[in-house]
């Protein structure tokens, strides 16, 4: 993980022992990370999601998103080389 993308993930997700047992959570909630996932893999939307957590802003959603594709796609071409 790169440094702008390590700065930018705390600004979305944070990790505290103290808070569900150290589970990743959208910043300033109690919301794990795994919850949109779930929703996501069982068909629902992000707006479902969203009318079920609305504390949670959108932007931290599509934040989480687009920095776990990028997390992603950077350890398939470390894994390659």
């Amino acid at each position: 993980m790169t440094v702008e993308q390590r700065s930018a993930l705390a600004g979305v997700v944070t990790i505290d022992k103290d808070v569900l047992h150290g589970t990743p959570c959208f910043a300033n909630t109690r919301v794990p990370v795994q919850t949109l996932i779930d929703f996501l893999e069982t068909g629902e939307t992000i707006n479902d999601f969203l009318a079920v957590y609305p504390s949670i802003p959108r932007q931290h959603v599509f934040s989480f998103l687009e920095l776990s594709r990028d997390i992603a796609f950077d350890q398939l071409v470390c894994a390659s080389s």
